[in-house]
């Protein structure tokens, strides 16, 4: 069956929400928790991403994305991939953990009422859900989320979030001390709305695009995008139309990676067929472009003259636990020349 295209351009920001396979459960704790978090910190490096909110449900997650790279199809591919692998492994058990295509609600992110709609409804997801008793707990006090990290300041919060769009979406200009004791307050409020059945009925009408929708933004927006739309799928057959838009870190961005990589090293693409297959260069320039792309281990192996692609694998676990001093040599050229 063809699934419908994913827009994808450079800036795109996105609601992404994915449940767990039948309803399921995709945390089994907060073990389980800091794994998916640490995942989405490696798949931000990877990708480019920036994180403006998440929340972790029980059987379900939120993210409010932007992709500056224009890869949201490859990045999730990525983190819902590698979580599942990890997820399965910990908890020995098998099979698919998440439930069908996640949904990414792409937002017009040029306006600050859609950054604030989107982050106020994935923020005050606990409290709708009843894990926060409302007028009881503050909000802050659900861990899962990054309300905690806008309240508690730069120390209380992951590297990867981004807080200054929407901080600024609600008339918080700063990341200071006022900055966020205000966003506190306007966020404490949403919650009280919430234990108010008229005001709930308003907020749940509101959010309805933000569940339902393929988009969020103006009429100007939508119009652009569904021009967007027509030109991607002119002149191709239906069951085409599953092709992604488009992956800025694909083959191509992963071999200007590796071009840059090359040259700390001082090597050419052509010395690379002169070197074994399991040369420490090439071991090293495996583990640089599955750390920095999402290119596949088969592409890795075939550009590095490698072999089987189980030797990137292998690459990759013995640089990150190299006492070499060249190998950590090379490491810290690469990731001071190269970041």
């Amino acid at each position: 069956m063809a699934r419908k295209l994913r827009i994808e351009y450079p800036g795109a920001v996105y609601h992404v929400m994915s449940r767990g396979n039948q309803g399921g459960l995709i945390f089994q704790g907060d073990r389980d928790r800091k794994l998916f978090l640490g995942t989405v910190a490696e798949g931000c490096e990877k990708t480019g991403w920036r994180i403006h909110a998440y929340v972790l449900m029980p059987n379900h997650y939120h993210l409010l994305v932007e992709t500056p790279e224009g890869n949201l199809v490859a990045g999730m591919k990525w983190l819902q991939g590698t979580y599942t692998q990890r997820y399965n492994a910990r908890n020995d058990v098998f099979g698919h953990l998440f439930q069908g295509r996640y949904k990414a609600l792409i937002v017009d992110g040029s306006a600050d009422e859609y950054f604030q709609v989107v982050s106020t409804y994935i923020h005050l997801n606990p409290a709708r859900a009843g894990l926060v008793r409302i007028g009881e707990e503050a909000l802050s006090g659900y861990r899962w989320s990054s309300y905690p990290g806008y309240v508690r300041g730069r120390a209380g919060r992951p590297p990867w979030l981004e807080v200054r769009r929407v901080l600024g979406s609600v008339g918080m200009g700063a990341d200071d001390a006022h900055g966020r004791q205000g966003y506190e307050a306007y966020m404490e409020g949403r919650v009280l709305e919430l234990g108010r059945r008229r005001s709930r009925e308003v907020l749940e009408e509101e959010w309805r695009r933000v569940r339902r929708g393929w988009c969020l933004g103006g009429t100007g927006f939508r119009q652009r995008l569904a021009k967007w739309l027509e030109k991607a799928v002119a002149g191709k057959a239906r069951q085409s139309h599953a092709g992604e838009a488009r992956q800025a870190h694909d083959e191509a961005a992963a071999g200007a990676l590796l071009a840059r990589g090359l040259a700390v090293m001082e090597l050419k693409e052509t010395d690379l067929a002169g070197l074994v297959k399991g040369a420490k260069e090439k071991q090293v320039l495996a583990w640089w472009l599955r750390k920095r792309t999402v290119v596949s281990r088969a592409w890795v192996s075939r550009r590095l003259r490698m072999g089987d692609e189980s030797r990137v694998t292998q690459a990759v676990a013995t640089v990150r636990r190299a006492n070499d001093r060249q190998m950590l040599g090379w490491r810290r050229r690469l990731e001071s020349e190269c970041s």
